[in-house]
Parts: structure tokens; C-alpha cells; sequence
């Protein structure tokens, strides 16, 4: 027989965070398991600081609450994710960083706004961002891809809780290039957020470089919305009505007799922007496709190394209390 399912279920991604992992789950365990059947799926994503064996000591010091996955190697935050979210089992289900910033103490004001809105996500948004200025700025640029794409004004955070229902409706895609949020915006619009509290990091420092961030971004754009290509396609247009109504305009005055001699500096010119546009319309065009052919080759969103789960201690079990 199978054991209850958790009430909750929080899902963190470890990379870089070693040092700080272990005052999360207890802080977590602390708080919430007295009052619900808590499970905590933190999956290892192949970090730099090799945390798999501080991640096993959390399984034997919590074995009732945590599970534990190993990657084979970095996928990224939202694949990681996207493999926590198919091994948690909660009714509610927690996505969180290791670093420290999204306090455990924040997670009773998500429970709160989704039970009071009925809605199917709710993010944490920080009332003051713990980020450095560059690290903002990065982030600035992904909410304004995210809420020009899903036309919304919704603030997608790495710190949400979801219902067991919306998570069953993504779980089904397992390609490569995954962006989360987008998945949960395709699936859903009953979103809201929640104001939280945002520490600074308890140490080291991001693991999303600004680079990192224009990446996630274009991953955005080209995964859930053909809008580059369009503004390409309006671009190209505006170009050739453009060249159209000059080459119109010199027949004119070619026919008139009224033509100078033509300048080497206005070839140049014309030869740069024509050039460039093209340049620009081959790289989208050719993002998309490489999306594609790495997707139908399978590249896998992640491989699981190793896991092990977390068990009902002896005296709940049923078939112990027969006895």
C-alpha cells in the first residue's frame, strides 16, 4: 500500500549552494512538518562546489522528508527544476534557490495567496531584490520578454507554488530548451503573486551571469512565440518599400534629366544596412532551426545519475500498525 501523498512538496535545485542547503531543509522541516507531511526534493545539478555527499548527509539526517537526485551533468536551473517537479508528490509544490534569498519562512505567505485566490500559481516577488545591480538589470530583461510574449503583467519569480493540477499539465514536455514559466503560462492564466522578503546571499555568488540571463531571454522568445520573426518579416517589408520608393524616386529624376552622378558613400551605405538586416534575419531564422534540429535529434532535458527517496518511518506504515 502506498503511503499518503505529502501535503507539501518543495523542490530546490542545488548549484553552488552546499554551505547553505543544510539551514534551509531544517529551517523547512522546523516550521511546516509538524502541521503537514512535508517532502523536500533537491535535485543536484552537477554544481561546482560538488554537493551530492552534503546532500546524501541531508538524507540520512531527514530521511522521512528529503529526496535526493543526482544529474549527470549542469542542465540548468529549469531543467533541474522540471526533474524535481516529476518526482515530487505534494499537493502544493514549492520551487526555491539554495542560496538562502528566498526565506523558508516566506513559503506560509505563498500557501496563504493560493489558498485565498484560487489560483494555480503564485509567485514570490520581493519587496526589495537582494540581487547586484547587474544581476537586476538581467532580470529586468527577461520579465519584460516574459510579459511582452504572454501579453501580461505578471512577474515570474524562481520562488512559486503550484497546484498538483497545473504541474501535471507540463510535465508531459520533455524537450531541451525549457523555460518554465512559460510552460505554466501556456497552461494556465490564474496566476497571481504575493510580496516576500528577499535576503542577500548568504555567500559565493549567482550562478546566472548577465550573458546567462540574455540566453534565458532568447530562450523565451524562441520557444513560445514566433514575434522575432514577424518583426523581421515587418523589418524586411519597411527595407523593400523603402528601396522601392527610391528607386522610384532616381527613375524620376533619371527620366527628367535631373540625376546626379551617384556617390560612393550612399553604396557603401545601402550595401551595410541591406547586409546587415540579412545578417540579423539569418541569425533568428537560424535560432529557430537550430532549436528544432537539437529537439528532433533528442537532446535530453536531463539524465538522472542517482536517486534516493524519501521513506515513511516504520510506525506509520500500515501494514506495522496491523500488527
Amino acid at each position: 500500500m502506498q503511503p499518503p501523498s505529502p501535503d507539501l512538496s518543495i523542490v530546490i535545485p542545488v548549484y553552488g549552494g552546499k554551505r547553505s542547503i543544510r539551514q534551509i531543509v531544517a529551517r523547512i522541516v522546523q516550521l511546516y512538518a509538524k502541521e503537514r507531511r512535508v517532502e523536500i526534493v533537491l535535485v543536484d545539478d552537477a554544481g561546482p562546489d560538488d554537493p551530492w555527499q552534503e546532500l546524501v548527509s541531508l538524507h540520512r539526517d531527514y530521511p522521512e522528508h528529503v529526496t535526493i537526485i543526482q544529474l549527470m551533468r549542469n542542465f540548468g536551473q529549469h531543467n533541474a527544476v522540471m526533474c524535481g517537479l516529476r518526482h515530487a508528490r505534494g499537493n502544493y509544490i514549492v520551487t526555491m534557490d539554495d542560496d538562502g534569498q528566498h526565506p523558508p519562512e516566506e513559503i506560509g505567505r505563498l500557501i496563504r495567496g493560493l489558498e485565498e485566490t484560487g489560483a494555480d500559481i503564485v509567485y514570490g516577488i520581493p519587496r526589495r531584490r537582494g540581487h547586484a545591480r547587474w544581476r537586476n538589470v538581467g532580470s529586468a530583461i527577461v520579465t519584460a520578454f516574459y510579459r511582452l510574449v504572454f501579453r501580461t503583467r505578471i512577474t515570474p519569480s524562481a520562488f512559486r507554488i503550484l497546484r498538483r493540477e497545473v504541474v501535471a499539465s507540463i510535465l508531459p514536455y520533455d524537450l531541451n530548451y525549457t523555460y518554465l514559466d512559460g510552460l505554466l503560462a501556456w497552461n494556465t492564466n490564474r496566476i497571481a503573486s504575493v510580496e516576500v522578503e528577499h535576503r542577500p546571499r548568504s555567500e559565493g555568488r549567482s550562478g546566472y551571469s548577465l550573458a546567462k540571463l540574455i540566453h534565458l531571454a532568447l530562450n523565451l522568445f524562441t520557444n513560445f512565440s514566433y514575434l522575432p520573426l514577424q518583426m523581421v518579416s515587418v523589418l524586411g517589408f519597411a527595407v523593400a518599400a523603402f528601396g522601392l520608393g527610391m528607386g522610384t524616386y532616381y527613375v524620376i529624376r533619371y527620366l527628367t534629366g535631373t540625376i546626379t552622378v551617384p556617390g560612393y558613400a550612399s553604396i557603401i551605405v545601402a550595401i551595410l544596412v541591406l547586409g546587415g538586416l540579412q545578417m540579423l534575419a539569418l541569425g533568428i531564422i537560424g535560432e529557430y532551426l537550430g532549436r528544432v534540429h537539437l529537439n528532433i535529434n533528442r537532446k535530453p532535458q536531463y539524465v538522472v545519475r542517482n536517486i534516493i527517496a524519501a521513506y515513511e518511518p516504520p510506525s506509520e506504515r500500515p501494514e506495522d500498525a496491523s500488527l
